[in-house]
Formats: C-alpha cells, structure tokens, sequence
C-alpha cells in the first residue's frame, strides 16, 4: 500500500504553501493557472495511480512512497 507524505524539509513545505497562496492554489512553479496544475496537480495524481512510482511531485510539497 503505498502513501503520500509532505516533504521532511519543512522549509521546502513552507516557501511551496506560501507559493500557493499567493497563486491562488496553483502550483507555485509553473506558468500557466489550469486545471491540470492545481495542487495537487494531474501530473503528481496521475503518478499516484502508478504502482511503480515512487519519489517527489513537481514542485517537491509531496512525496508518494511504494
């Protein structure tokens, strides 16, 4: 059964929370203001659902274990 943890760099966590906020909820490290992009972004969900996926989200907030 696999999880998915914040990061253990709580300064990772905050200056990416603080990114959020000013963006709305949008990933913090992308341009553009989609759907696809917000946290928890498509990309980071769609490795969620990968059996063999293990390792950080784009923007390093979250960190999905096997």
């Amino acid at each position: 059964m696999s999880r998915v943890r914040l990061n253990e760099d709580a300064e990772v966590v905050a200056a990416v929370r603080e990114g959020l906020k000013k963006k709305g909820g949008y990933c913090p490290c992308r341009l553009e203001k989609t759907e696809d992009v917000k946290c928890m972004c498509k990309e980071f969900r769609d490795q969620i659902a990968d059996p063999d996926f293990e390792g950080y989200c784009h923007c390093m907030l979250y960190y999905k274990e096997k």
